[in-house]
């Protein structure tokens, strides 16, 4: 069965399709078969970005490894048993169709809470939640005190996850591997910066997440959404040096996919 990894949390802005992106395409690259889900069905940034890709690549001559982008079908109202969930016979339906021909699976998921987004976490294998360096999003995960120090109690989308997590149990299925990242981080080393880090630690050992380093701030990844690049591509484009914040930030794809310990898969680029 091929493993199945959701981008997801229920807020806009913490670069889960970036994200997504590059782990897809990074598997792609290190041989491994890699299909992809864009369960955002009104913005689709990720299918934008393989749409581009797609696009980019055929103007361009060029074949690059890539993960295998497929639109959620539609579903047939005949063909739904009675009271089926058109959405989850949809999902179902997309994720059964790319089994057959993936080691990974890569589903992104909507900055909201729908139906498809919630079906999609109780699938997880491994579950990776980009977060961004603030309070604002912490709160997506749980209450915290006016002093950011004392955690109150978990919130929506922690909820969420330990539904999915109860499903799975329920169906005999491996635990979540949930993996929250800490993405946008700044270089300074601020005050907020510290507190965050802290509630983290604290917060991970309560409702069981593992915490991972993502992306810094980087011009470069809004350069390359146009040509549905990453930055394993560019080499192979044409970019004969890479600058130093490029070399970061590749750096950081691999510590990145090192740390979310996918079976079968040793950082090779």
């Amino acid at each position: 069965m091929a493993h199945i990894i959701v981008v997801g949390n229920e807020k806009g802005g913490a670069g889960k399709s970036t994200v997504s992106m590059h782990v897809a395409t990074a598997l792609s690259r290190m041989g491994h078969r890699v299909g992809a889900l864009d369960l955002d069905l009104r913005q689709r940034t990720l299918g934008r970005y393989s749409n581009n890709r797609a696009a980019y690549l055929q103007s361009e001559g060029l074949e690059l490894p890539s993960p295998v982008y497929m639109e959620l079908p539609e579903a047939d109202p005949a063909s739904l048993a009675p009271g089926e969930n058109a959405f989850d016979h949809r999902l179902s339906k997309a994720v059964a169709e790319l089994e057959a021909q993936s080691d990974f699976i890569l589903i992104d998921c909507p900055g909201s809470h729908t139906r498809l987004s919630q079906v999609a976490h109780s699938l997880a294998d491994t579950l990776i939640t980009p977060l961004n360096d603030s309070f604002i999003d912490f709160d997506l995960l749980a209450h915290i005190d006016s002093d950011g120090d004392k955690i109150l109690g978990p919130s929506v989308y922690s909820e969420m996850v330990w539904n999915a997590r109860q499903l799975r149990a329920q169906a005999g299925l491996q635990p979540i591997d949930w993996v929250v990242l800490r993405n946008r981080l700044g270089a300074q080393q601020m005050i907020n910066k510290m507190k965050m880090e802290n509630a983290l630690e604290r917060l991970s050992k309560r409702i069981g997440f593992r915490i991972a380093p993502g992306f810094s701030e980087r011009v470069i990844f809004r350069e390359l959404f146009p040509r549905g690049l990453t930055l394993l591509d560019l080499k192979d484009v044409g970019v004969k040096q890479l600058n130093i914040s490029n070399v970061a930030a590749r750096q950081e794809l691999r510590d990145l996919i090192k740390e979310l310990k996918l079976p079968g898969v040793t950082p090779s680029f």
